[in-house]
């Protein structure tokens, strides 16, 4: 068989920006960080205040009848993330299309909440004993299994754990799947729920956590600010999609991933460079197609110029002309569910014709020389865009995407 071209035809998405698509998109297209105290835990004991929440939230609206107990937070932004993905596409999952959608799906650490109250019953109050569910409530494939049961899809079904680029990692997968004939239909995005003291203590011991904002690529950046939710979306031939007149946001066609085989934590430059050439050598891309990169950029001494002088390596002169900006900025990073939300912030930019911008970017860097888009977005329409994103363990994975023909 021939390869595919691969149409995106629903988007899902529950993050600290809004609790559906409509929302997120008047945030991203604002530019308006959702950023703040964390309410989710008790962070008196922490060096650090802020992060960026799920707010509104109701389980039981989701998951009624007690069923939210047996799911983990995390798994429920999957559910509710490919539920509303499901219905923006007006797919028909009809009994053949089931057994030939496929189910990928990142997440970084799985149930925290689950192992946190496990953890809680066992040394603080001292039960010897935990909740009968908790390693159906703690594993990292519990998000892909619920969508699966949730909207009877049973192809090949399966979770990619790879730090901080599990949902590129996932989406990469789910796109050669329908482009090579291996499934007729895909659900694909990440999810992740990490405000909970431990997870939380775990990474202040990093020292990489900002006391007050995420500002990527300003001279004033000092760190990360963390995030949660949960976004998918739907894949299918491009060819099936227009023959049943769907709506098509973008095509994605391309995915380039690497290993820096350097360090743990700390980013090399020549595996992103080898992440994005690979994306675009697969599209057929030319690095003066490029319009937009959604940044990894997290605000980081360490990511930040690393990612740039990348980005300067790959595109030389063109450089200067493409729209580079980071959504963690707004939305926090979400850990093995950020490039699934920044996947949709770029889709959207493509289809609505928005670059969304670096929010709370206050001073130029010398190290960091691009056109960060600081602070306002930009209406722009561009035929290319990539989606960065970088790991510990120096893992890379680079998503690129096509507007789709007006």
């Amino acid at each position: 068989m021939a390869p595919r071209r691969v149409a995106i035809t629903g988007l899902g998405i529950i993050s600290p920006l809004g609790l559906n698509l409509e929302e997120n998109w008047k945030s991203l297209s604002e530019g308006r960080p959702a950023i703040g105290p964390i309410q989710g835990a008790d962070c008196s004991t922490l060096r650090f205040k802020n992060g960026a929440e799920v707010t509104g939230y109701d389980p039981v609206k989701h998951f009624p009848g007690g069923k939210d107990a047996y799911i983990d937070r995390f798994a429920q932004f999957s559910v509710v993330a490919a539920r509303e993905a499901l219905q923006n596409s007006g797919l028909e999952l009809t009994p053949e299309l089931r057994e030939r959608s496929a189910i990928v799906c990142g997440s970084a650490v799985g149930g925290q909440a689950a192992i946190e109250a496990g953890f809680q019953d066992l040394w603080v109050e001292g039960r010897g004993r935990v909740h009968p569910l908790t390693i159906p409530k703690t594993m990292s494939n519990a998000g892909a299994s619920h969508i699966a049961m949730d909207l009877g899809m049973s192809g090949p079904t399966y979770t990619v754990s790879t730090a901080c680029s599990s949902a590129n990692h996932a989406i990469g997968q789910a796109f050669r799947l329908v482009r090579d004939g291996e499934a007729d239909a895909a659900m694909t995005g990440g999810s992740e729920s990490i405000f909970n003291i431990g997870m939380l203590k775990a990474w202040e011991a990093m020292r990489v956590i900002a006391p007050d904002t995420c500002r990527p690529f300003s001279k004033d950046r000092r760190g990360m600010i963390l995030g949660e939710g949960g976004a998918m979306m739907v894949l299918e031939p491009m060819d099936a999609a227009r023959a049943r007149g769907a709506k098509i946001f973008a095509e994605i066609c391309g995915f380039g991933m690497t290993a820096d085989a350097h360090h743990l934590t700390q980013p090399a430059v020549h595996g992103p460079v080898r992440a994005m050439r690979g994306a675009m050598r697969e599209a057929g891309l030319a690095p003066e197609d490029i319009g937009y990169i959604n940044a990894h950029g997290t605000g980081t001494p360490g990511n930040d110029p690393v990612e740039s002088t990348a980005i300067r390596e790959v595109f030389g002169a063109h450089a200067d002309k493409i729209g580079v900006s980071s959504t963690k900025s707004m939305h926090g990073h979400a850990l093995g569910a950020a490039g699934a939300l920044e996947a949709i912030a770029t889709i959207l930019a493509l289809y609505h014709g928005i670059l969304p911008p670096t929010a709370n970017f206050n001073e130029r860097d010398p190290e960091c020389d691009l056109d960060y888009i600081p602070n306002q977005p930009r209406a722009l329409r561009v035929e290319a865009a990539l989606s960065n994103s970088f790991a510990f363990g120096g893992l890379n994975a680079v998503v690129a995407f096509r507007a789709a023909p007006r």
